[in-house]
């Protein structure tokens, strides 16, 4: 079995392939022909850290990503992983990729495709809210697919938003956020936050991604937002009981919608939309998918 690492993973999912892929995955998810069960989250015996399993089984191919997360970790990374991708009728193990470098680019794929899904117009004007390694995923994800974009970074701390202002993208402009008004075409979410981070009245032509929040506790878009949009998952399973930002709103889960419903056609033009991410272990199956196919890999 071959064993990448994080920067072989990262070259072995481009962004315009990946999204491709998980278009079809999520198509096949939604018709039922794969089967994902929620993620199990297992705490250590000395309550440092956690273990979580993710399995996602296709006709084809299955995959399982372990993940291990350790804030209190010194001089190793808090969050470790692999995904394993194995044969769907024997078993055979026949491919890993380093789980975090996969879930980090899964992730900034459904967000784009959730920027090509539901914006209104030509993205021009996006704020992203996050300085952490999914911020600087989705940079470069925006990088390769809405060139010309203005970028605005909002992070708690400003000289981590100043050094992830002043990192160079060939297609991107970079702007700390500014103290005036700005309307953005789009809102980016992308922290672990327990607090409110974004909670502007919810309008039409100001399409809202929450990335981050993806246990009950943890929050970054406020209920005036999530109560007067429409509400779209890309995980209808997950989302019930991960997705923090529409719990605590205490939103009606009968009135949120799934990703795989709007591939095909965008929503009512007159409706804000809040599209938020859980992700599950389909989506590290479609990178999984993707990497088989690479060039000289295996």
């Amino acid at each position: 079995m071959r064993v990448l690492s994080a920067e072989e993973t990262r070259k072995a999912l481009p962004f315009r392939p990946l999204i491709e892929t998980l278009r079809s995955v999520i198509a096949e998810f939604d018709a039922g022909h794969i089967i994902c069960p929620e993620r199990l989250v297992v705490p250590s015996v000395n309550h440092q850290g956690n273990v979580l399993s993710m399995v996602a089984c296709a006709p084809d191919i299955l995959a399982h990503k372990l993940l291990t997360i350790f804030p209190k970790n010194k001089n190793l990374p808090t969050l470790q992983g692999q995904v394993t991708c194995l044969g769907a009728t024997d078993g055979a193990f026949l491919l890993a990729l380093n789980g975090i470098t996969t879930t980090e680019r899964r992730t900034a794929a459904i967000s784009m495709i959730g920027l090509e899904a539901f914006s209104r117009k030509k993205l021009e004007n996006i704020l992203l809210i996050g300085t952490g390694a999914q911020a600087r995923v989705h940079l470069e994800a925006l990088d390769e697919l809405y060139s010309g974009a203005n970028i605005f970074i909002r992070g708690r701390t400003p000289e981590h938003v100043n050094t992830l202002v002043k990192t160079p993208y060939s297609n991107l402009t970079l702007h700390a956020e500014p103290t005036q008004n700005i309307h953005y075409d789009a809102v980016i979410t992308v922290t672990s936050s327990t607090e409110i981070l974004y909670n502007q009245p919810a309008i039409p032509e100001t399409l809202v991604i929450g990335v981050g929040a993806y246990r009950p506790d943890m929050i970054e878009i406020g209920p005036q937002i999530v109560n007067n949009s429409l509400c779209i998952v890309d995980d209808p399973n997950g989302a019930p009981t991960e997705a923090g930002d529409i719990i605590q709103a205490g939103k009606n889960w009968q009135e949120v919608k799934k990703l795989s419903d709007f591939l095909q056609n965008k929503p009512d033009s007159d409706s804000p939309v809040f599209f938020k991410s859980v992700g599950c272990a389909a989506w590290d199956l479609a990178a999984c998918k993707l990497a088989l196919t690479t060039k000289n890999l295996i």
